[in-house]
């Protein structure tokens, strides 16, 4: 890159809007991730399969699992914090970001807000530290944007419950040591606590990805799993419980795709500066910095929308419209610059060596997953009309 050039960010001066701990976070993440995950994240990828019992200790020690919830071995960082380290972990790769998000904001997240004292302490020490991994059963093969519709069933037999269904698109799932699984139950959708190894409960990975590659995903299958009477989350009652913890991943994921553009966008502007074209660099063409100023625009844009919702979340008045606003547009843009810089990259940004299509193919299902674009645009719809169109 060019000497006299600045970074996308510097063009708004994004660091001025963060504090030193902030910065400090992000800096630490980062390192980490050039360090430790970077050098391995392409073969991963094409190998399909990652070190993930490895990983995860790695990141508990690194304090990011669960980093924004208070007590129980957990940091409790802000939520700008942590949302500055799902940005760096997805710079690196969707997945890995997906392993810290499905194990805090989801798995730990679901236990420490509608867990049982007893829950809590068994469970969330070891997954703070990495030494356990948890997952989330919430979507079925027939139940996507839709979870009401889900099949998955609790009964009670005695002071037991017997569950029955299946889970499907579970990230951590055969690597989990529990799971965090919602089903119907004659008083509402409730959720409970399932170790790994309950007899009836199976994880069979997903293969043959095309996305998402550095990431473990699998289904959560129940054949008559007998739970005691303790292993239900006691606060939780309904949709509410588990759309609660949808409403923080999101919010990582607002954060995280702005890290894929970013390294997207890095990788676009240091090969155009080095690559010659007729005798100039490629960066010297004006269709090319037109590419790259409308890329760093929408980057910018995205990552002030993340730091102003990050910051309402701070203060306690973060709404679930406007999570969606920052998933919808944050998404949508990440893959946008992620195509845009394939185009820079040329042929070369078809191969492993160069991150820009294999973050685009991560992206595609961020863009579904924790609400498709559709969803989120129905719930900004459904806020500005006062009018529900989901049906």
């Amino acid at each position: 890159m060019n000497t006299s050039s600045v970074h996308p960010f510097d063009l708004v001066d994004v660091d001025g809007l963060l504090s030193d701990e902030e910065r400090e976070i992000q800096r630490t993440v980062r390192a980490l991730g050039e360090r430790e995950l970077r050098p391995h994240v392409a073969r991963w990828f094409e190998e399909g399969a990652i070190p993930a019992r490895e990983l995860a200790r790695t990141l508990g020690k690194l304090g990011v699992l669960g980093m924004h919830l208070e007590g129980y071995g957990c940091a409790g960082t802000s939520a700008v914090a942590y949302g500055l380290a799902c940005l760096e972990l997805e710079a690196v790769d969707s997945g890995l970001r997906s392993l810290v998000s499905v194990q805090g904001s989801l798995a730990m997240y679901a236990i420490r807000t509608y867990g049982s004292e007893e829950q809590k302490q068994r469970w969330l020490p070891g997954m703070a530290a990495g030494e356990s991994i948890g997952c989330f059963g919430l979507t079925e093969p027939d139940a996507g944007s839709d979870p009401g519709a889900m099949r998955t069933n609790a009964r009670r037999d005695g002071s037991d419950w017997i569950l029955n269904g299946t889970k499907m698109w579970i990230t951590n799932a055969s690597v989990a040591d529990v799971a965090v699984v919602w089903a119907r139950t004659e008083d509402g959708v409730r959720g409970f606590v399932v170790p790994a190894g309950t007899p009836g409960f199976s994880a069979p990975e997903i293969r043959r990805k095309l996305s998402l590659r550095a990431s473990v995903t699998g289904e959560l299958v129940l054949e008559d799993v007998r739970l005691p009477a303790d292993a239900v989350l006691p606060q939780a009652r309904g949709l509410s419980g588990p759309l609660g913890c949808l409403n923080e991943a999101r919010f990582g994921i607002v954060f995280g795709a702005i890290g894929a553009a970013r390294d997207c966008l890095e990788a676009a502007i240091s090969y155009a500066s080095e690559r010659t074209v007729f005798g100039r660099s490629l960066a010297s063409y004006q269709l090319t910095q037109q590419k790259l100023a409308d890329m760093a625009v929408e980057l910018d844009k995205g990552m002030l929308l993340a730091l102003r919702l990050g910051r309402l979340k701070d203060e306690g008045r973060l709404r679930p419209e406007q999570v969606s606003v920052g998933k919808l547009n944050n998404v949508r843009e990440a893959i946008a610059i992620a195509r845009e810089c394939r185009t820079v990259l040329g042929a070369n940004g078809i191969t492993l060596e160069y991150p820009a299509l294999r973050h685009a193919n991560n992206l595609e299902s961020v863009l579904t997953y924790e609400g498709t674009s559709e969803v989120h645009s129905l719930v900004i719809g459904k806020a500005l009309t006062g009018e529900a169109a989901f049906r």
